[in-house]
Parts: structure tokens; C-alpha cells; sequence
């Protein structure tokens, strides 16, 4: 039995607290020391098997030609008026510079925009504006393993002449420079301190779900680096991983500490106490952390290996958080004593939520109906979400990517910034690359071709797109180019052409992603649906709890697409443009969040099912389940939306999607879904709410997470008198 072994872990953790905390304290320190010493490296490839852009790249690299590395650009232009055609000074100034860049480590090569000037070949060259304004060094750097950070900084670093303007950009700069400081991990702690001592009116209280949270998540963050040693691990997924960590992290510990200061409250000897807490409230926390750790590692399914990378590695910090509620808590409260209780009179019902709740009940048609008329409205934007992998452009101004992503913008138009890289396989056929070229360039949606390069068998063609890399018009080119122009231009050879480079990848990477959700969703509704039923014995619980967990799901893609697409509020989260979602968010956040609501459900669920077990009303189960539970879901979900919410502080874009989705959904879940829609579902479907027929009842293994009575009050000895 579950809560057998809970309590009987429990019980050996308080015995032998301070070995237990001693023993958490020197992981963290193993962890991070081992993590130091590994020299992992987080990494984001976009290597997805299968995709066409993924063959144009492996084409191009087996070719030897280095197109297969990581590029940047050093974009110039002369600090006056003036342009490097009449201005001499700038003139020499860039060809120093460009030989400065050429000569630094690990650099293979660069283009040549003073030597288009020297021989007036700028105007056609590519590489200097058609108004002599803009000059464009594009830097070849060899694959991403055989570089590091000290790259960037050694680019960075250049010195250059007065006369002229430098900015900055290009996949170096997306693999190694920082977003600026993030300070959503600090603010997000301080909000969760203010709002469990609001809650608690009890330091001690307060302070130690947020102690476990900060210490476990140190032990998650430093595994996940060392994970890194042996898979490839997604930059994003340390900032992902200390949202979630937090908050989870802080909302278990709240459910089991909320128990504990009932027990306590009804007499309960502390040791017991803490037994008794994990042995209830950490049932709940144990089946809720599994769920969540399934979704996430379900991402499997969409065939994208760094987001099934990201997944196993945020899935190892909820796992972490999970078993420090389960043992680093129960020492933690066993230290602490009747500390956590404070001066505030501890009730094991709110009075006002009991309130509530029979307010609701009394008009379930109304309540039901009209939040869920509301839910719908917020999830209807979600037929024009659009993905795709925000860029520079969507960088604040002061930075030198964004600014050079403009100038680039500005001199040779938006689609070179997202150059379109071709690879024809030739098949023995030489004059195919000369007719992909002419067929490219005649397509209404390309603003121009370079001449191809062919090494042996394989023809590299650099195209431009007229729309910029984030515009929906430059998929609808890429997917063009593969349906018509390349089987037109090749209808009689055996030569085959693919589109690469990052923006086909990130394109098709999208596409990928889309085409797998519905997979993924029905696969984690199954689960969620099964679980459930088995937890709670019940058809329409389980089923009422996957269509309202949709419903809150949906509101919040719907409120992502006004934000980010539609620019609603941009400016109060700082976004300085409007950006399509990033195309694994939608699936990243589907995981986390079914997750992360199977929390507030179970907690609540678990209530009601004691209060029915114990009264066998339905209507009364509901009000009383509500009532116990009403202060701590809303807390929990006040931690948890000001933790995601702090993270929109950062100035990365997938960043602040993140934190805007995430903190959209729990505060939706935890208020409309879980405290109106769930009483006013389960007043109207009454004593139905528990209908198993008999022989799947039969059928169905025995989960123990269901009624658990409350405690009985356990006398303390009066004090001996004082002696006189």
C-alpha cells in the first residue's frame, strides 16, 4: 500500500532528520561539483531524422564544402552619411576588418565585400548593398563541437575603426550568447515567500516548502548538466526546468505541510503528524508527480530528438522534487517542530470557500454554462496559431543582433536573413543545378539566387526569400519550391533537390510538431482517462476532468496567440514584436500542463472522494472536499502563476511564451475550472459521478489514493504545574 509506505518512510526520515538533511546538502554539493568537472555542454541541434531540410543538411556536410557549420554576421556600414563607395576611410576600415575576422581561431572563411568594392562589382556581389550603404561579412565557423563560447567572445571583440558601424548576428551568437539576465528564479522565490506566509501566517511555514524547492531544484539543474554528458540536452531546458521545479517543488510541499498543520491542530504529536501527511497529502503529490513525469516524457512521440532530450531532462527535476517531498520535507518539518504553526488559529475547513461552494451548487446550470461559454472565447484564437522559431527581429533593439538582423533587413531585404540553402543531388546529370537555379529564381516568392556550387555529384544553391525567415509567406515558398518548381525543373532528369538551411529546418521541424499533436494529446488524454479511473473509481470523474483540463489547455494557447500574434499587451511583457509561438512550445506546454492540473485535481478529488466516503452525499462530498481544499489549491496556484510569470522578465521570446502559457493555464485551471466548474459539473451529475459498472470494477487493479478518514485527535499530556 502507498500510504503504508509513505508513512513508514516518513516515520525513518524523522528519526533521523538531521542525517537526512545532512545527505541533501552533500548531493547538491556532489552534483554541482560533478556537474563543474564534466564540461558538458548544452546544446541546441535541430537534427530532427526524416525531414527534407535535415537531407539538404546531411547532403551538404558529407560534401566536405564546411557549408554544414555554424555561421555569423558581421554586418557594417560607414558611422556617417556617407557609403563605402564615396567614403574611403570606410572603405579601408572594412577591409582591415575583415582581415582581423578572418584571422581568428577556428574561422574558415569569409566573404568578401571590400574586395566587391575594389573591383565595382558591389551592386551584384550579394555582399554590399545595392545603395553602397551596407556591407555584409558572413563568417564560416566549422560544426558546433569543435567550438565554445570563446568563439563568440573573440568575434565580439574585434576591434574596428571609428568610420564605421558595427553590429553583430547569426547562428554563433543563437548558440552562445546569454539572453541577459534572467532574475525570474529570484523573483519567483520572493513571491512564493509572500504569499505562503499570507497563507500560513508562519515564517517557519513558509520558509521550508521553499527551502526544499531551491535545494532540490540545485540537485535537478546540476543532473540535468551532467545528463548533458551523455545526450544532448536543449539550452532551454535548465530556464523550463527551474519553472516547473519551482513550482511544483513549492506547490507539493504546500499539500503536505497544509496536512501536517491540520494534524497538528487536532493534537497530533509532531512525529505523527508528518507521518500521517505524507502518508495522505503525499499520495496525492506522488500519483500528480508521476503524471506530470509521463506527459513530459511522452514528447517522445513527436520524433524530435531535442524535445524528447528536453523532456527526459525537465522530467528528472519533477522526479528529483518529488522524492524530496517524500524525504527531505518530512526532516525538514521534523526540525521545525510546532514551529509551523505559528500564532494563526489553524482550521481544517474555510468557511468562506464552504460558502462559496454551496453558492455554486445552488445554481450549477448557470455557473457551468457561462464559465465555460468564457473558456471557449479565451480558446478561439488557437485556429489562427501559427509556429515557427522567433528570430533576432523579435530581439529588444539595444541588442547588436537585432540591430544588425535590420540592417541586414534594411540593405538587401528581410529574406536575407533567412537565406533558403538548396542541395541537388545531380544523379550524373550536371546541367540539373543550372535548372533548379533558373526554376528557383523564376518563383514569385524568391528575391534572388547565387550561382551554384558544385562539389562531385552535389550542387549547392543559396536562395533569398521576399518575406522575412518568420512570415508565414516563407514556408508557403519552401512548401512551393519542393511540391512545383522542383519536380518542374526536373521532370526529366534523376536528379533530386532538397531545400535546407535554418529556416526550412525550423519550418519543417513546425510541421513536424503539428502533425504529431493530435497523437500526442489523444495518447496523454488515454493515460490521464485510465489513471484516473483507477484512482477514483468512477467513468465520468475521470472523464469530466480530461474535457475541463482541454478547456483550460485551449484558453491558454488561445491567450498566447493574442499576446505574441496578435501584439495584445506586448509591451507589458516587453515583446518588441509579434512573433509566430515557437513550434515545440504548444506540445511542450500540452505535457506540462495536463501534468501540472492533475495536481490541483487529485488533491481536490482526493477530499471529496474522503467526504463521500465518510457521508455518502455527493452534494455535501463536494462542498466539504472544496472547503478543505479552496485555501490551498488558490494559494498553490497564486505560487505557481507568479513563479511562471516572473520568467516573462527574461528577454527571450520562447522564454516569455512559456511563462505567459503556463502561468494562463494554472490560474484558469486552479479558479474557473477547479473551484466553479468542477462543483457546479458535479452538483448536475450527483451521485452519477461515481458510477463503475460492476465488471469493470472487477477488472480494474486497486490504486491507493482514494478515502483516507481524517485522524482522530490524539490527547497531549497536560504541563505539570509550576512548583511555588
Amino acid at each position: 500500500m502507498l500510504s503504508q509506505t509513505l508513512y513508514r518512510l516518513a516515520r525513518w526520515t524523522t528519526r533521523r532528520r538531521w542525517v537526512v538533511i545532512g545527505a541533501w546538502l552533500a548531493l547538491a554539493v556532489v552534483v554541482a561539483g560533478a556537474a563543474g568537472a564534466s564540461g558538458a555542454k548544452l546544446e541546441d541541434g535541430f537534427t530532427v531524422p526524416g525531414l527534407d531540410s535535415q537531407q539538404a543538411n546531411d547532403l551538404i556536410a558529407a560534401s566536405g564544402g564546411g557549408q554544414d557549420g555554424i555561421t555569423a554576421q558581421v554586418v557594417v556600414t560607414p558611422a556617417g552619411d556617407g557609403t563605402f563607395r564615396s567614403d574611403e576611410a570606410a572603405r579601408t576600415a572594412l577591409a582591415q576588418l575583415q582581415t582581423d575576422v578572418a584571422a581568428l581561431p577556428h574561422v574558415l572563411g569569409t566573404t568578401d565585400p571590400s574586395g566587391a568594392l575594389a573591383t565595382d562589382a558591389s551592386a551584384t556581389s550579394g555582399v554590399v548593398s545595392s545603395d553602397g550603404r551596407v556591407a555584409l561579412l558572413r563568417v564560416q565557423y566549422p560544426t558546433l563541437d569543435q567550438l565554445s563560447a570563446a568563439d563568440l567572445e573573440a568575434l565580439k571583440a574585434v576591434p574596428h575603426d571609428a568610420a564605421l558601424r558595427v553590429e553583430m548576428g547569426g547562428d554563433l551568437f543563437f548558440a552562445y550568447e546569454g539572453s541577459g539576465e534572467n532574475l525570474g528564479e529570484l523573483v519567483g522565490i520572493l513571491a512564493a515567500l509572500v504569499i505562503l506566509l499570507l497563507a500560513f501566517g508562519s515564517f517557519v511555514a513558509a520558509l521550508l516548502p521553499v527551502g526544499m524547492a531551491v535545494l532540490g531544484l540545485a540537485v535537478g539543474i546540476g543532473g540535468m548538466t551532467l545528463l548533458a554528458s551523455v545526450m544532448t540536452v536543449p539550452s532551454y531546458a535548465p530556464v523550463l526546468g527551474a519553472m516547473v521545479g519551482l513550482g511544483v517543488g513549492i506547490d507539493y510541499a504546500l499539500f503536505v505541510v497544509t496536512r501536517h498543520r491540520e494534524n497538528l491542530a487536532r493534537l497530533v504529536p509532531a512525529d505523527e503528524s508528518i507521518a500521517r501527511a505524507l502518508a495522505t497529502a503525499g499520495r496525492p503529490v506522488v500519483f500528480a508527480g508521476g503524471i506530470v513525469v509521463v506527459s513530459i516524457l511522452g514528447l517522445a512521440v513527436a520524433g524530435v530528438p531535442f524535445m524528447t532530450a528536453g523532456g527526459i531532462a525537465i522530467s528528472l527535476v519533477v522526479l528529483v522534487m518529488v522524492v524530496a517531498s517524500a524525504t527531505l520535507l518530512p526532516a525538514l518539518l521534523a526540525v521545525a517542530g510546532r514551529r509551523v504553526v505559528g500564532r494563526r488559529r489553524l482550521a481544517t475547513t474555510s468557511p468562506r470557500w464552504e460558502r462559496w461552494t454551496r453558492h455554486v451548487t445552488r445554481h450549477p446550470g448557470i455557473y457551468a454554462v457561462g464559465v465555460s461559454l468564457v473558456l471557449l472565447a479565451l480558446a478561439a484564437p488557437v485556429v489562427g496559431l501559427r509556429v515557427g522559431i522567433p528570430d533576432d527581429g523579435a530581439l529588444p533593439p539595444s541588442r547588436t543582433e537585432r540591430q544588425a538582423y535590420d540592417l541586414v533587413a534594411e540593405g538587401f531585404g528581410p529574406g536575407r536573413n533567412g537565406p533558403l540553402v538548396v542541395a541537388v543531388e545531380l544523379a550524373g546529370d550536371p546541367a540539373a543545378a543550372s535548372a533548379v537555379a533558373a526554376a528557383v529564381a523564376a518563383d514569385p516568392g524568391v528575391a534572388g539566387v547565387e550561382e551554384p556550387v558544385v562539389r562531385g555529384d552535389l550542387a549547392t544553391i543559396v536562395a533569398y526569400a521576399t518575406t522575412g525567415p518568420q512570415e508565414e509567406a516563407t514556408a508557403d515558398t519552401i512548401a512551393r519550391l519542393r511540391a512545383d518548381v522542383f519536380p518542374a525543373a526536373l521532370a526529366d532528369s534523376a536528379a533530386v533537390a532538397h531545400v535546407g538551411g535554418q529556416t526550412a529546418n525550423f519550418a519543417d521541424v513546425g510541421q513536424r510538431v503539428n502533425d504529431r499533436l493530435p497523437v500526442f494529446v489523444g495518447a496523454v488524454l488515454a493515460m490521464s482517462f485510465l489513471l484516473l479511473m483507477l484512482v477514483f473509481r468512477s467513468v465520468l470523474v475521470p472523464l469530466k476532468a480530461v474535457l475541463l483540463n482541454l478547456l483550460s489547455i485551449g484558453a491558454a494557447y488561445g491567450v498566447m496567440v493574442m499576446v505574441f500574434q496578435w501584439g495584445w499587451g506586448a509591451d507589458l511583457i516587453g515583446l518588441e514584436a509579434t512573433v509566430p509561438i515557437v513550434s515545440f512550445i504548444p506540445m511542450f506546454m500540452f505535457a506540462l500542463l495536463f501534468g501540472l492540473s492533475m495536481d490541483y485535481e487529485v488533491f481536490l478529488l482526493s477530499r471529496v472522494r474522503e467526504s463521500y466516503a465518510e457521508t455518502g452525499s455527493n452534494d455535501e462530498a463536494v462542498v466539504r472536499g472544496i472547503a478543505r481544499t479552496g485555501r490551498v489549491i488558490t494559494s498553490a496556484a497564486a505560487i505557481m502563476v507568479c513563479v511562471f510569470l516572473a520568467f516573462v522578465l527574461g528577454e527571450d521570446a520562447a522564454t516569455k511564451m512559456f511563462g505567459v502559457g503556463l502561468a494562463t493555464a494554472i490560474l484558469v485551471d486552479a479558479t474557473l475550472v477547479r473551484l466553479v466548474l468542477v462543483p457546479a459539473t458535479m452538483k448536475l451529475l450527483g451521485t452519477a459521478n461515481w458510477w463503475l459498472p460492476a465488471w469493470l470494477d472487477r477488472v480494474l487493479p486497486h490504486v491507493d489514493v482514494g478515502h483516507d478518514p481524517e485522524p482522530a485527535a490524539v490527547p497531549v499530556p497536560a504541563p505539570a504545574p509550576a512548583r511555588v
